[in-house]
């Protein structure tokens, strides 16, 4: 594990949680009790923070929202449909909600549109096997055949392994194809990490995100203030967004 990816895990609301709660507890064996306190209300700050809606929607929101979701019909046309692997919150509509398959929304549906839409010829699909030997491009080549997506349409990149890696390695693949213009295709959340890296390669990508994830809910009961797990668990997402940015912009990967 490198030094961000440690640095993003410590922060997670819960690890960070449980270290502080901890450290509060030697403290206290040591007779630091004001420090203990002061670790032990920093840790129920923390926790309580992340456990409300209001602070995902304005935190993940500011995110999604600077790629504005856009009908595949009303994107301009390019060279090739690039997607990237993954699959933030299962594909769940909406982050606040519990998932159901028969309204998910994943990188392949839209991808799918977008060809279906006709604004690309060739989909390059990017990810290598983070789990068995299955890479992440051939699991989203077999889904989008079976959304009638032609096997002769899809190009696939599996040797890369994160956000840096799917820019490289496909700015690299493209180039040889002789293609420039692209829409790029990965959740709303991820988008602005993902363009960042993709015209640091020198890529002339186009947003084409998935349908943003962390909105309000329809749901008369919802509240903004009162703490959700649903909202808890936005969080790893989230932070993991922005510290991934600034761990990107240090080393000069966007």
């Amino acid at each position: 594990m490198n030094v961000s990816s440690f640095f993003t895990n410590l922060i997670i609301p819960l690890n960070l949680c449980v270290t502080l709660l901890v450290l509060a507890v030697l403290l206290v064996i040591i007779r630091r009790r004001k420090t203990a306190l002061a670790l032990a209300v920093l840790s129920l700050c923390w926790g309580l923070f992340w456990s409300l809606p209001a602070s995902s929607l304005w935190a993940g929101g500011r995110l999604e929202q600077l790629y504005p979701y856009t009908p595949p019909q009303d994107l301009p046309a390019a060279q090739a449909i690039v997607v990237l692997g993954g699959n933030t919150a299962g594909g769940r509509r909406n982050w606040f909600e519990p998932y159901n398959k028969n309204t998910a929304l994943t990188r392949v549906d839209t991808a799918s549109q977008l060809y279906e839409a006709h604004r690309a010829p060739v989909l390059v699909l990017s990810g290598a096997a983070l789990e068995g030997k299955i890479s992440e491009a051939q699991s989203m080549a077999n889904a989008l055949e079976k959304k009638g997506i032609p096997e002769q349409a899809l190009i696939m990149e599996t040797n890369s392994y994160n956000t840096h890696e799917n820019g490289l390695y496909t700015a690299r693949k493209l180039k040889s194809l002789g293609i420039s213009r692209i829409l790029l295709v990965t959740s709303a959340l991820h988008m602005p990490r993902a363009m960042a890296v993709f015209r640091k390669e020198g890529v002339t990508a186009i947003a084409a995100p998935s349908l943003p994830q962390i909105v309000v809910p329809d749901d008369p009961d919802f509240s903004f203030w009162l703490p959700n797990a649903r909202a808890f668990d936005a969080a790893r997402s989230i932070i993991k967004e922005y510290a991934a940015l600034l761990a990107y912009w240090v080393r000069g990967w966007v």
